[in-house]
């Protein structure tokens, strides 16, 4: 039988395929060199933990400056509380009575934590939802209200629409007004730099007029809280964001990495790999392991890793390559994920090599504790 356990120590050559691989030396510097730009810009970081949906590297980034993690999902929240992550913003709506009764309980067990639990909110109804589960309870929840700023998801219209939302909040002393929760998610992916830049000062105005229309009706805002790997040094020279939820960057998969650079953002490295191995040659092409069920195709097909290949869609079992120069059979070939978040949902560990990809040793076998948390 193959046992994971038993990779520990070993070369990276002997890791089964296909697997998904983390270079840990790429991570921790894309780790670090986020920290170092929220610190210089002075903004909080709260990195989206449904990218990597593991308590492990939700503890890591805290353990790097990081006031704790967001999620989308309430059994997320729960997975990553139960492992400790004590600091959880669920940045979505949360309406279903039942789904409220479990925030109601883990917004008890973050505070044993010594933590704290926020949800966002786009509704006078969803408030009060949310008002009558934590009636008569003792721990604080934070919450936000978001608006619309462009993603055409959730959220409220900008303006004067959040103003009776605070005034309802203010009538329960268990919900606290932590702010605007202000994402523009499809900005992220804008592929040129001034795409994004027009994006994001559409997204301020947006902002500026909230905060604007809440100040007028007597409540200040305490955080305005948002951001993603494709635009976070936009939101953080605003003047106006106080928070970011970038959460790819720790692996920086190929869609993002299709942006055109912005000089007045780091430069992450490719951190998350699909280990496959070559099974099959034929005269103009090549066939790997990994097909759809190794790797999401959401945002497109994975780009191969330092060869001269076109990775093209094969089925659920395989992946076609193409190329002038083919691999032979048995040869490894590393793939770069489209998307990461769906990929990272795929697997039940991720696989931690120090030393770099070809000559690395496993150092860590990481679970994704939240994997096919969707409720």
């Amino acid at each position: 039988m193959y046992l994971l356990s038993d990779l520990l120590g070993r070369p990276a050559a002997d890791i089964d395929t296909p697997a998904l691989v983390i270079d840990l030396d790429a991570m921790e510097r894309n780790l670090v060199t986020m920290a170092a730009f929220a610190a210089n810009h002075g903004v909080k970081l709260r990195p989206h933990a449904k990218m990597h949906k593991s308590a492990t590297l939700a503890k890591l980034q805290m353990a790097h400056g990081a006031v704790g993690v967001c999620v989308q999902k309430t059994s997320e929240a729960e997975a990553l509380a139960a492992l400790g992550v004590n600091n959880i913003y669920i940045s979505n709506e949360i309406v279903s009575p039942f789904k409220l009764k479990r925030v109601v309980a883990l917004a008890r067990e973050l505070e044993a934590l010594g933590g704290q639990l926020a949800i966002a909110v786009d509704s006078l109804e969803g408030l009060q939802r949310l008002a009558k589960a934590v009636h008569g309870q003792h721990s604080l929840v934070r919450v936000f209200i978001e608006i619309d700023v462009g993603h055409g998801r959730c959220g409220l219209a900008p303006g004067a629409a959040a103003v009776p939302l605070a005034a309802e909040m203010a009538k329960h002393a268990a919900l606290q007004f932590g702010g605007l929760q202000a994402y523009h998610g499809r900005a992220q992916h804008f592929r040129s730099v001034a795409e994004r830049h027009a994006g994001i000062a559409q997204v301020i105005t947006h902002v500026q007029a909230t905060k604007a229309a809440l100040q007028v009706a007597g409540f200040e805002v305490p955080l305005v809280t948002g951001a993603g790997t494709g635009t976070f040094s936009l939101e953080a020279a605003s003047g106006v964001y106080g928070e970011l939820q970038a959460g790819s960057y720790l692996f920086m998969d190929r869609d993002y990495a299709s942006n055109e650079h912005d000089p007045a953002q780091p430069v992450f490295e490719h951190a998350l790999f699909v280990k496959s191995q070559v099974m099959s040659v034929c005269a103009d092409h090549a066939v790997v392991d990994a097909g759809h069920k190794s790797h999401a195709i959401d945002s497109g097909l994975p780009s191969v890793h330092g060869l001269a290949l076109d990775y093209v869609n094969g089925g659920d079992e395989h992946g076609i390559l193409r190329g002038a120069v083919l691999p032979a059979i048995g040869d490894t070939v590393w793939l770069i994920p489209g998307h990461c978040d769906p990929t990272v949902n795929l697997h039940e560990h991720l696989l931690g090599v120090r030393g770099g990809l070809q000559h690395g040793k496993v150092e860590q076998i990481i679970r994704v504790d939240a994997r096919g948390a969707l409720t």
